[in-house]
């Protein structure tokens, strides 16, 4: 039996969300673990689905490191350039590459301390990387997930997406870790949004502190 009441409620949550979505891929498309960190990469603060548009293009004309670390970011750029924050991802997307063929033999590691040292690549990429390239353990923590502990009385406005990605890896099992994660941001798109959270339609809403006890949002609970 569960004791601790944070693990129980991140287990009741994870329970419901997996009954009603089930097991999600990462959508952003791919076909190699270094095509998805590139996605991953074009992902900061765009949608996937914008993503996804420009994606085919630049993988059909640079499919590997190898391949990527000999265009200039003129060219990358041009090719990414309805995307957000494009000039500093063109710039990196090219850096990363040209790391990867020299000092990793063009081959992604699956390795969270060699991830973080790419160009713009920090912990919450690696961890997609590594959940969804290489089946290695990982939580990705992004806005949706922290919107969502927030929301949920579990973290507070001042709490990292480090502090957050270890309370909830303590309490939940290593092989539900990547799911998860999906399935908050999943939750977090279609229902528990933002801007207007969809209460009436929510799967959860017995379980949310902030239906439930009407709390001041960020109040902890637990």
């Amino acid at each position: 039996m569960i004791k601790d009441k944070k693990a129980q409620f991140l287990h009741a949550v994870h329970d419901k969300l997996f009954e009603h979505y089930g097991e999600l891929g990462c959508p952003l498309l791919h076909d190699s673990p270094f095509q998805l960190l590139i996605a991953v990469l074009l992902s900061a603060q765009c949608k996937d689905d914008r993503v996804n548009m420009v994606t085919p293009e630049l993988f059909a004309k640079y499919p590997d490191a190898q391949a990527m670390s000999q265009a200039s970011v003129s060219e990358i750029g041009t090719i990414i350039q309805s995307l957000g924050l494009w000039r500093n991802k063109a710039e990196n997307i090219v850096k990363l590459s040209r790391k990867i063929a020299e000092e990793f033999n063009n081959q992604i590691p699956a390795d969270m301390e060699k991830l973080t040292s790419l160009p713009g690549i920090g912990r919450k990429s690696a961890n997609v990387v590594l959940g969804n390239a290489f089946n290695i353990p990982g939580f990705p923590v992004d806005t949706h997930v922290q919107r969502l502990m927030k929301h949920f009385a579990l973290a507070s406005a001042k709490d990292s997406p480090e502090k957050i990605e270890e309370m909830v890896c303590k309490r939940i099992e290593p092989d539900k870790w990547s799911n998860f994660s999906h399935l908050l941001i999943t939750h977090g798109r279609r229902i528990c949004i933002a801007r207007k959270p969809q209460c009436q339609a929510c799967i959860i809403q017995d379980l949310c502190p902030a239906k439930q006890a009407g709390l001041e949002k960020g109040k902890k609970t637990f």
